[in-house]
């Protein structure tokens, strides 16, 4: 039997990021829970599960697009902590958002250091 797109993508994202999926669908289920069915299937369900890149690659082009849309903190942090789920060192990641200062500006990089410096707090490694 073939498993689900919706399946597929909470398995995936519960890889990469422990119970992340689990609360996007709690977290919608009052108001849009076709919202968080959608999160789950196309991102990670169909995109993320595709041959290609591998996670590490994947979280990186992620926390890149990210922080060059500059409006994301919340699912940026979400994206920071699968980075460092997935194998990125913390050098990797500060050089990725450092490198967006160049093509999204410093205030958006400035954003996402920022909020990785929450992340590792977060972790107990700031």
């Amino acid at each position: 039997m073939n498993q689900s797109r919706f399946d597929i993508g909470l398995e995936r994202l519960n890889h990469i990021d422990g119970e992340a999926g689990q609360q996007v669908i709690e977290s919608l289920q009052d108001i849009c829970p076709d919202l968080a069915k959608y999160t789950i299937e196309y991102p990670f369900g169909d995109i993320y599960s595709r041959p290609g890149l591998d996670l590490k690659s994947r979280e990186i082009a992620t926390v890149a697009a990210l922080t060059a849309l500059g409006n994301c903190a919340p699912q940026l942090k979400v994206h920071l902590n699968a980075a460092l789920n997935v194998g990125c060192s913390e050098e990797e990641i500060k050089e990725v958002i450092l490198q967006m200062s160049v093509y999204a500006g410093f205030p958006a990089a400035l954003n996402g250091m920022f909020a990785f410096k929450e992340v590792l707090a977060e972790r107990g490694t700031a």
